[in-house]
This record gives C-alpha cells, structure tokens and sequence, in this order.
C-alpha cells in the first residue's frame, strides 16, 4: 500500500479523492485503481494493521485487554475517537464520543482504523429479500427504495465474491430469495455447529403463526465472509482461491474456529477491508493516513466540491496538528453513516432538504438464554454464529410489527452473562465451590448453555438523527455527532412479538429460559403492552443520508450521487432506505460496487484520468 504524507498528497490532483478507509472506500478505490484511476483514500486513523507483524499487534492487544469489548484490540484514539461499548448508558449522556440527547442510548460501536469496522465484525452476509425492497407498496410502512432486488442482483453477486462469501446457495432460497440458474457461492457453507445440529433436530418443522398465518421454521446456515472450502463449481467451474491473511497470505486460508470473530479473527480467515485494499492497483492508489477531514470546499455558484481540508496529526497521542487540502475530479464520502453525517453537516452540504443525519437505524437487539435441560451444546467452539432461523424475516405480519431474524450463539452466555468467567466468579465466590466438584459445575453449566440474538428491523424515522452542536467538539477541535435515538411502536411491537416466539422455540428445544432485563439497563425500555425488555446495539449503522427518487425525499439519488452536488458521491449503509432484518454488509457492499461503477462510467464520459 502506497501510504504518502498530505503535503506529498496536496500536490497531486486525484481522479478521485476517497474519504474512508473502510470497507466502502476500499470497494471503490480498487474498482477505480483497477480501471486506470488514480486515487487518493483519506483515513481519520492509523494503518496498524497494513502488515501482518502489525496484525499481530492488534491481537496482542486484545489478549491483554480486560474488557473483551468490541473495539478492544483498537485502541481509543484521541485524535479520531470511536464509540465503545463502556460508554453507554441511560441517557442524556455525553461523556462518550457520542453525545447521546436519547430518549435511548444509541448502543452501537464502529472502528476508526484502516480497514474499518471490518476489523471487528462477525461476518455475517445475508441478502435483503425482495420485499424489503417496497414496505410501503405491500405493508403501508416504510418508505420504498428506488431500486428493487433483481436490480441490485447481480451487484450481489459482485459483492460475494469481493467478500469471499461461504454459503449454499439452497438453503439461502427462501421468501422470494432468487439467484440464476447454476449460481454458487465462491465457498462451500460452513460446518454446521454441534449446537446448531442438536437444536435443528428439534426445531426443523416446528409451525407457528403470526397474523393469522402458518410458518415452518428452519435452522439455516448463515452466509459468512469468512473463508471455508472453495466451491469448484464457482464462475462456471473457474473456482475461487481464498484470500489469506494481508502480509502472510499463507496464514487463515480456511476458518480455524478461534471463536473470537467479534472483535478479531487471530488468524484473518474472516473478510476485512484491509485485503481489498491490498488487491487494489497500488500504482494508482495513494493512502494518507491519521487526517480527519473536518470541511468540503464547496464552490457557491456551480455547487461542485472543491477539495477536501484536513487536520494531519503525527500521533495518537499528540492532538497538534497540520492543515491541508486534497483535490480530486470526484469525491467519495466513505467514512461511515455517522461520519459523513457529520462531515456533510459541517461543510454546510446537501442544503437542498432537511434529511441530511436523519433515518439514523440500527438493528435494535434482543438477547434471550437458557439452559438445554439435558442435552449439551458444547458452545465456545467455532464462529461465534453458524446458523438461524429467517423465516420470520418477512411476512404479512409487517403490517403490524417489525420482522426479526434469530442468530443462534455458539458461544453460550458470553454475550449476555459474560460466561464462563462469571460462571467461575460465582460459584467460587458464591457457592465455595473447588477443585474437581468445580470443574464438573462448570462442565454441565457451561456445556447447556445457549443463546439467541434477535435482530428486529428497525425503519427510517425522521426523528432518530445525527446532529451537531459548537459546544461538543473533540481534542482537535472537530464535531462530535449527536445523537436522537427511540424505537418506534412498531419496533417495540417487533420485540415482543421476538420474545414470545422465542419462548415457544425453547419449549420445543426443550430450553430453560434464564434471560432476565431490568428496568435500570441502558437499553430497558416498555413495549406496547406494558413489558420491559432491554435491547442492545448490533453495531449496523445505517441511515443519514438516504437514497430516494427526487431531491424532496432524499440525499443522493439511485446512482449514489447527491442530488446538490455534481461530483460528490456518498456510499456505505447511510444510503440505505431500510435493512429488513439482514446484517447490512452484503447490501452495503453491493451497493458500493454499483456506486463504483457508476463513478468510473462518470470519469470515462468527462475527463481522462489523472497522471
């Protein structure tokens, strides 16, 4: 990676200047580097992670972490400070990144380093189904996207090879799901856990209802970027080799179960935007690294992005800085939905309608756990996450209350109860407990336990919404986002009609259910009929600055241009409209190969390329 200084870069006038080193900014960057492009990306962060030994860094810096938290091996940065999760509670709250204004906690973290939030995700890349596509169309809620599934097709398919997604193609047709005729994903789904058999065995078959209407239930494999055994059927029989480790590319070839995906993969079997950036024409791509880009140099009569200005810092600990400006033909927002809110917003951009930070969602999460009564799971082996249940991701019930998908844990009450070692605090402390009656407490605890994550849609409201305010700036004198964040009836709905269903599917597991929620958790809130239930950040930011069909309903149009800027384009999940129920990466990244493109067909009718 060809990692330059700003003053090196100011110099030099771009095809097109990138701000974001995240999975979006890399997608672009190599797409147009590929084609003859030259290319800037501008990154807020460090580049730790460009080399394996600096890889192996982030790693160590984890082990010795006492919080395993998901930025853990990511150090908090002064200079370009990120969420964490330590942060969060009741609101209104701003002694975090976030200024949170509430009437709930915005409860999700991102990563401000080269590679992104890649860097510490799970890896989880379900399509969208077609109808989340038209919720207003069928369900009378929502708003309807511009494009629908069979137009963002094929760019699925781009981004599944991107990604190195592992999958079968059988199990992932369902409710209106399409793929062409002898498509295969580049790798062969992944094992099934222990756990996902044994409860399959179970649950396969199970019939429930929802607005007067039966469902057969299915434990699936779930898509994962996240390297397996490569299909030799793939692009017509060419196959696909799996990308290793960026550095090391004999290292993490195939999944090895380390069971720490979430916050890092120790071995980089697991997609980050670090191995597209790596695979990009480093001849035509220049990197600036630890420059927070604060203000867009807009003309005022053409309305054309001039340039982009930055705050250079030498090192995290040292907040004095350098001010620069970079220049391009084209500019990318690719910083994050948060991020380029802010950005935007401080550059006085977009004014052509009042939605610029609006429709800020996440995937608002619902934990539930219990205790198989006799068979053991065995959890704390493998991926954190193999298999779900979808087949509630849509449906008539839309109507009424938001859809949910369950992600079964392989890792027993890690993430509710911070298990096992709070299981070892208790009963040593607790019950005196020692020695070999110790280890066997522990070995049929610890063995039944298991848990769903519940991931219930959440859909665009005007009022959840990245601000800023003079009065909240960070250590070098940029905005911090604020925030305004509720669920809506519908979602509130959503999670009780999740925590009902779930409760029969551990009858018919037979499962103890332990899951407990206080009125005092951060995320507590009521639900429509009068239950507390806390819900928990799924780290799916998306929102601030959606796509629409006209200037009135939206920021940037289906090609993912603004609508008030000619040569100001804006990608990642903050153009998304909705996420349905799916972990938005996959659509993102579709989306971004689509933006991508339609920026190169933009370069090739107006200018030749820089030099």
């Amino acid at each position: 990676m060809n990692i330059i200084s700003p003053e090196q870069a100011e110099k030099n006038e771009y095809d097109v200047v990138i701000v974001g080193g995240g999975i979006s900014g890399a997608i672009v960057a190599k797409t147009l580097t590929q084609a003859g492009k030259r290319c800037l990306i501008v990154e807020a962060g460090t580049g730790v992670g460009t080399d394996y030994q600096g890889y192996l860094d982030y790693l160590n810096t984890f082990y010795t972490a006492t919080i395993k938290i998901p930025n853990a091996p990511y150090p908090d940065n002064p200079n370009a400070r990120e969420p964490l999760e330590t942060d969060v509670t009741k609101t209104p709250n701003d002694q975090g990144y976030f200024v949170q204004r509430g009437p709930l906690p915005f409860s999700s973290t991102y990563t401000r380093y080269l590679g992104g939030t890649t860097l510490h995700w799970l890896g989880t890349s379900l399509r969208m189904l077609p109808e989340d596509f038209r919720l207003k169309s069928l369900y009378g809620v929502g708003i309807d996207w511009p494009i629908d599934y069979q137009e963002l097709e094929p760019w699925y398919r781009k981004a599944e090879l991107e990604l190195g997604v592992s999958a079968n193609v059988e199990e992932q047709s369902y409710l209106g799901v399409t793929f062409p005729p002898d498509y295969v994903y580049p790798m062969h789904g992944l094992p099934a856990s222990w756990s996902d058999k044994q409860l399959a065995s179970r649950i396969d078959g199970m019939q429930v209802e929802d607005d007067g209407k039966s469902y057969t239930l299915k434990v699936r494999g779930t898509p994962a970027s996240r390297n397996s055994v490569p299909n030799s059927a793939y692009d017509k029989g060419r196959g696909y080799t799996p990308k290793g480790a960026v550095g090391n590319d004999k290292v993490g070839l195939r999944c090895m179960g380390n069971s720490s995906c979430v916050p890092i993969c120790p071995i980089q079997a697991k997609y980050n935007a670090l191995k597209t950036l790596n695979t990009a024409n480093h001849e035509k791509l220049d990197i600036v690294l630890q420059s927070v880009a604060f203000q867009l140099d807009i003309d005022p009569h053409s309305k054309a992005i001039n340039g982009v200005q930055l705050k250079h810092y030498r090192y995290p600990g040292d907040n004095s800085y350098s001010l620069h400006t970079v220049r391009g033909k084209r500019y990318v927002l690719a910083a994050h939905a948060v991020a380029n809110a802010v950005l935007l917003l401080a550059s006085g951009a977009c004014k052509g309608n009042d939605l610029v930070g609006r429709h800020l969602m996440d995937h608002p999460e619902l934990l539930t756990w219990g205790l198989t009564k006799k068979t053991p799971l065995w959890p704390l082996r493998g991926p954190l996450a193999t298999s779900g249940i979808e087949d509630l991701r849509g449906g008539s019930f839309r109507k009424h209350h938001a859809p949910y998908r369950f992600e079964m844990g392989n890792d027993g009450w890690l993430w509710p109860a911070q298990a096992p070692s709070k299981d070892v605090i208790t009963l040593v402390d607790e019950e005196q407990l020692h020695g070999k009656e110790l280890r066997e407490r522990l070995k049929d605890q610890v063995s039944r336990q298991f848990r769903f994550g519940i991931l219930v849609e959440q859909l665009p409201e005007y009022d959840n919404r990245v601000t800023i305010d003079p009065n909240y700036l960070d250590i070098m004198g940029n905005y911090r986002p604020v925030i305004h964040y509720d669920l809506s009836p519908y979602t509130r709905a959503g999670f009780a009609s999740a925590y009902d269903m779930s409760m029969k599917i551990f009858d018919q597991a037979d499962i103890k259910n332990y899951s407990s929620y206080s009125k005092e958790d951060a995320g507590a809130f009521v639900c429509p009929d009068g239950r507390t239930l806390t819900f928990n950040g799924a780290g799916h930011f998306a929102g601030t600055h959606c796509m629409g069909g006209s200037p009135e309903s939206s920021v940037v149009n289906k090609d993912q241009r603004t609508w008030e800027h000619p040569n100001l384009y804006l990608v990642g999940c903050g153009n998304m409209i909705n996420m349905g129920t799916s972990n938005p990466t996959l659509t993102m990244s579709a989306l971004t190969c689509w933006a991508a493109h339609n920026i190169l067909q933009d370069l090739n009718r107006g200018h030749h390329a820089a030099h």
